[in-house]
């Protein structure tokens, strides 16, 4: 848990909520990089604003002080993530915080890579620098910090069930189980991630496009993941049709079952997983291969089978649990999880939503309670 260098007034509360709302408008885009936003404030006036865009841009820091110009000399800035003090893409931001005659650096939390931050770099450059410990700054770099630590993408879970815990009144069936306001809470939660995920019982019952619309506006590609195991789908099922903004449909297959799929060849982008001879999709390798592949972040909207097996796995990082108002009774209803063992499977619950009638809990995995 982080604590506040110094405590802040108020004001420095709302410069800074100010640069975490801008930093929310990268999100999506920025990968592998955080969103991140800054304000520079002098005299009680804001100066200048900037955001990441995305990777290869310049950072937020840079952004704000061009938008500040001289205004910039003897300024603060409030930037909703630590100023970085290594050289990538692009310039360290510790460097261009001195060039502009910065004075105080108001930073919302710590930078969560191997190689840390700039803060102590500034403070020997004698700008006065305080990493505020903010929540809503953390929950900014939720992806981006365990994805530093893992070779696999950030994963989000999404399942949605009814007040007896079902997502169907029988298998094979297909019904909406939320509102319209869930619904769209989905697609929009759909814009945060690199990748939506599900699996081939969902597409071969539901036949979902799984875009997000209205469109958005996004500078990486959106990816639409199929994970199969036994069998084909349809290669002319939505999830394949092009769309703009669009990559090509990714489709996880097992390694030794690649040739069941080949009518898929051409309408998707098959990935084999595992050794040549595996027949069953092992979910912790696939995981790796997407983010070999370039994805650092993916939300499945998987059925019951592959939740559970995502879960059981520890390859959860956030679940996000839509509960409907209603019962699915009956011998035939459809489990919410099924097929694995989840006994050992922990959730801190941090965030309660409504969403029309429905309720939405979220929470980390005990895997990843510490973000």
């Amino acid at each position: 848990m982080e604590h506040a260098d110094r405590e802040l007034t108020p004001l420095d509360e709302l410069y800074l909520q100010r640069a975490c709302e801008l930093a929310a408008r990268g999100i999506g885009s920025t990968a592998p990089n955080p969103p991140v936003g800054a304000v520079v404030v002098r005299d009680g006036r804001i100066v200048g604003e900037g955001y990441h865009h995305r990777a290869g841009d310049s950072h937020a820091e840079t952004n704000a002080l061009v938008q500040a110009g001289a205004a910039a000399r003897g300024a603060t800035i409030y930037v909703s993530l630590e100023p970085c003090r290594h050289a990538g893409r692009t310039p360290p931001c510790t460097h261009a915080l001195a060039r502009a005659g910065i004075v105080r650096v108001v930073a919302g939390t710590v930078d969560p890579t191997e190689h840390g931050g700039g803060a102590a770099e500034l403070r020997r450059q004698g700008i006065e620098t305080t990493i505020a410990g903010d929540p809503g700054a953390r929950r900014l770099i939720e992806v981006f910090a365990q994805a530093t630590r893992v070779t696999r993408p950030y994963v989000a879970l999404k399942m949605a069930m009814s007040l007896d815990g079902a997502v169907a009144s029988r298998a094979g069936t297909r019904e909406r189980l939320g509102s319209a306001e869930e619904e769209r809470y989905v697609r929009e939660l759909r814009t945060q991630y690199d990748a939506v995920m599900v699996g081939a019982g969902t597409i071969r019952v539901d036949d979902p496009l799984l875009t997000v619309r209205p469109p958005h506006d996004r500078e990486r590609p959106f990816v639409r993941v199929v994970a199969c195991e036994s069998g084909p789908i349809s290669p002319r099922s939505r999830v394949f049709a092009a769309a703009a903004g669009y990559a090509p449909t990714v489709v996880l297959v097992p390694a030794g079952l690649r040739d069941r799929f080949a009518e898929l060849d051409g309408a998707a982008e098959l990935l084999a997983v595992g050794e040549p001879s595996a027949t069953a999709l092992d979910l912790r390798q696939a995981m790796k291969d997407l983010r070999a592949y370039g994805l650092v972040s993916v939300l499945c909207e998987g059925g019951p089978k592959l939740g559970a097996s995502l879960l059981a796995a520890k390859a959860v990082d956030r679940v996000f649990w839509a509960i409907a108002p209603r019962f699915l009774n009956g011998e035939d209803a459809v489990r919410v999880l099924s097929g694995a063992d989840l006994r050992e499977v922990r959730f801190r619950f941090d965030r309660i939503e409504r969403a029309g009638a429905d309720v939405i809990l979220s929470g980390p995995t005990q895997e990843n309670d510490d973000v």
